[in-house]
């Protein structure tokens, strides 16, 4: 009986949560990646670091390719114009066209502020890691933002390269968008929640056009990320994820 139970409550939380046999955590994990990003993207995005007392504001152009290539260029304001982040693999660097160089983004720099916002270097170049370098683990289903969601725990793999020791996600049974994305270190406590916000169709799929990363340990704060326009599964060269390219884009 005891067996029997066990085995009922099972049936009954992957019906009631909606999910098969088939779709596991990992691939609900792997489907998310891909519909954020497809093969390939390219946004256009103004980011706005939000303190007590200030706020400050960037525009930015990201493309990527696969799981392995991006790259994201600062087009406003004029004393940023220019910088550049870029990965390749495994390997990040930032180009600094103020002082003329290319700064190797090594890996005990990963957790570091990306041009002094709440997004670290790891969120802005290295999203794809959460896929190949964490475990996935289904825990329970909820509804954020009205959307009602699986929860899933990623937690890091040994001696993965990566920031966070632990990744709660909340996505989107319709869409399989990131609606809220929990950030923990290696004592498993919070350090970041990101939220994603207005749902809108851009380049042929749904996406979100607002996100939030507000910081557990410091009140008034935030970054927010608003995406203008958006474009998925195009060709282009692995050649453009370059460092030479990097230093070469404009506006």
């Amino acid at each position: 009986m005891p067996y029997i139970s066990s085995l009922l409550i099972t049936v009954i939380f992957l019906f009631s949560h909606g999910v098969s046999a088939l779709e596991s955590a990992f691939k609900i994990i792997e489907k998310s990646d891909q519909q954020m990003r497809g093969e390939s993207s390219y946004s256009e995005i103004t980011m706005n670091i939000i303190r007590p007392d200030w706020t400050r504001s960037m525009s930015m152009k990201s493309w990527t390719k696969g799981l392995d290539l991006s790259l994201v260029l600062i087009t406003a304001p004029a004393k940023d114009k220019g910088s550049a982040s870029l990965k390749r693999k495994t390997e990040m660097w930032n180009w600094v066209p103020g002082i003329e160089r290319v700064i190797k983004i090594s890996p005990s720099m990963l957790g570091q502020s990306w041009m002094g916002s709440d997004f670290t270097n790891d969120d802005l170049i290295n999203q794809s890691s959460i896929v190949v370098d964490y475990h996935h683990k289904m825990i329970s289903s909820e509804v954020f933002d009205n959307d009602d969601s699986y929860v899933i725990d990623a937690t890091a793999k040994t001696d993965a390269p990566v920031v966070w020791s632990k990744v709660r996600l909340w996505i989107s049974k319709q869409t399989y968008l990131q609606r809220k994305v929990e950030f923990y270190d290696e004592f498993d406590e919070l350090v970041n929640t990101m939220s994603t916000y207005d749902i809108q169709e851009m380049g042929g799929r749904p996406i979100a056009a607002r996100m939030e990363m507000i910081p557990a340990d410091k009140p008034g704060q935030k970054t927010e990320m608003i995406t203008h326009q958006a474009q998925f599964n195009f060709a282009i060269d692995e050649h453009f994820f370059s460092q030479s390219q990097m230093k070469a884009l404009r506006d």
